[in-house]
């Protein structure tokens, strides 16, 4: 894409209001520099692209609400996988530190990277965090971002979680990809030399050569966690049979505890390097059939 193009490109995909054919088109081309094929889609993003265009099953949206997913979870998998809440509130004013413990953490329900961990009350800055906590609750981020549509309708509310502290080592976040409720790959985000990195595993915890752009790889090996089986066993349950879920676990020490699900990996911005894994997890991706006569499918059979 020529830089003339690209400018207008991003200046098209500001407006939120675009229809959302269009507005996939315009988001795939600004950032994979190629038309969007949403009638033969092959690669990963392709096909994440037109799940979110086409695929408007109503459970999605609880899946994406940090604390509706919960009854989810429960139902599925049972409470024991899931993570201690304090609080929930429908407003920044609302938080009363006074009756949180003195590690907790923070979230919005609404979207991802919202978050604030606070590991000690002593020197809080209150009035901050509700400016952060502001902010969140005023923009449906991730549907104004890139028109994710599961996000649409969600409600915007902040609750307080438990702190979750390993006893040894970080706390590593394993993000198990499956499809049509079948694991196929593990991503492990950990930190190496205080730089941020996505790892992926194939299922018997072979390290993989396989990375997303712009992402860095973990250079050692990540030791196989506890109970690996059984958190894969979680997340083919969790994912059912939906074409794509990303179903994110943390293992505190062997303790599995539920992390969230993802619909849409970083906005269907994803490149897989080498080239040729882009049309092979694509494959994995079998889409359902649109019902004759209607434009989106919003139930299964």
């Amino acid at each position: 894409m020529n830089s003339i193009k690209k400018i207008l490109y991003g200046l098209i995909k500001k407006n939120r209001h675009l229809p959302q054919e269009f507005y996939a088109r315009i988001f795939y081309e600004y950032y994979h520099g190629e038309k969007l094929d949403l009638k033969n889609p092959k690669n990963f993003a392709e096909k994440i692209q037109w799940l979110k265009v086409y695929y408007h099953l109503p459970i999605l949206n609880q899946f994406v609400d940090k604390y509706a997913v919960r009854s989810y979870v429960k139902e599925k998998i049972g409470e024991g996988y899931l993570n201690e809440i304090y609080a929930v509130y429908d407003h920044p004013n609302q938080v009363d530190y006074d009756k949180l413990p003195e590690q907790f953490v923070l979230k919005g329900t609404h979207g991802s990277n919202m978050n604030i961990i606070v590991k000690s009350k002593k020197g809080l800055n209150k009035n901050r965090n509700k400016l952060r906590m502001f902010k969140w609750m005023s923009k449906n981020l991730y549907y104004a971002g890139g028109q994710e549509w599961a996000y649409k309708d969600v409600t915007h509310r902040i609750i307080a979680e438990k702190y979750l502290d390993p006893k040894a080592g970080e706390l590593l976040d394993y993000k198990i990809h499956c499809f049509s409720g079948t694991a196929k790959f593990i991503q492990v985000d950990s930190v190496f030399e205080n730089v941020k990195t996505n790892t992926c595993y194939d299922l018997d915890w072979n390290k993989m050569e396989l990375k997303q752009n712009g992402r860095n790889v973990n250079p050692g090996i990540i030791e196989r966690p506890d109970k690996l089986e059984e958190m894969i066993e979680i997340a083919n349950k969790l994912a059912d049979s939906h074409p794509f879920v990303r179903v994110d676990l943390y293992n505190l020490d062997g303790k599995i505890i539920f992390g969230e699900l993802t619909l849409y990996p970083r906005d269907a911005r994803i490149k897989y390097e080498p080239e040729a894994y882009d049309k092979i997890i694509g494959s994995y991706i079998n889409l359902p059939k649109i019902p004759s006569g209607a434009k989106e499918i919003t139930s299964v059979s």
